[in-house]
């Protein structure tokens, strides 16, 4: 099996990310934190030679694959889409829960937008794409596609996926383990260096 390394970077924080508010299609600009945090990814992903850079067509995605360094090199991979959520956009889990309790969009999906099932499909040719690649990868995206990705990069169901919590502009690290899909690292934050004392 390759020892190759496949780095899941969630986008920087949003407006909505802050307010917990679901957001796919919704094509919102990172915040100034958001910016600040994302440009920090370049300090450790400049260290790591990656063969092949994909982002999700959503700018909050592609904006922080350009502060991180690797624009230049990056294709759009529209599979890298956050979970559609449809009727759902714009809310937060608990105005969901309010009209639908017990709720859980890893099991459940969202009315007008994907099933698990479609997003599993998806993330499982995202991950065969990956595994073609001879070297390293980085993937721009979102937070509830790459908890999907780490399930069904070990050979999860997507419903696991709600075990995987993510920050934004985290870092996480699939790779293998003697042969075994593995997960090496999960939600990393990633900081700055300390500056040298004048």
């Amino acid at each position: 099996m390759s020892s190759y390394r496949v780095f899941l970077i969630r986008h920087g924080e949003t407006e909505w990310t802050l307010t917990g508010q679901h957001t796919s299609v919704t094509d919102i600009p990172l915040t100034d934190s958001g910016r600040r945090v994302a440009r920090r990814l370049a300090h450790v992903l400049r260290k790591v030679s990656f063969a092949t850079v994909l982002v999700s067509p959503l700018s909050r995605a592609r904006q922080t694959c350009e502060l991180a360094g690797l624009s230049d090199r990056a294709q759009v991979d529209c599979d890298l889409m956050e979970w559609n959520y449809g009727d759902y956009e714009g809310l937060t889990s608990k105005q969901i829960r309010a009209q639908v309790p017990g709720w859980m969009l890893f099991s459940d999906g969202c009315p007008g937008g994907e099933s698990p099932e479609q997003v599993g499909a998806r993330v499982d040719r995202a991950i065969a794409r990956v595994r073609r690649v001879d070297g390293n990868v980085a993937l721009f995206a979102h937070g509830h596609l790459f908890r999907v990705m780490g399930a069904r990069w070990i050979g999860l169901p997507v419903e696991a996926g709600q075990h995987f919590v993510l920050d934004t502009a985290s870092v996480s690290v699939l790779s293998y383990y003697q042969g075994a899909a593995a997960v090496k690292r999960w939600n990393a934050v990633v900081k700055l260096p300390r500056e040298s004392a004048p």
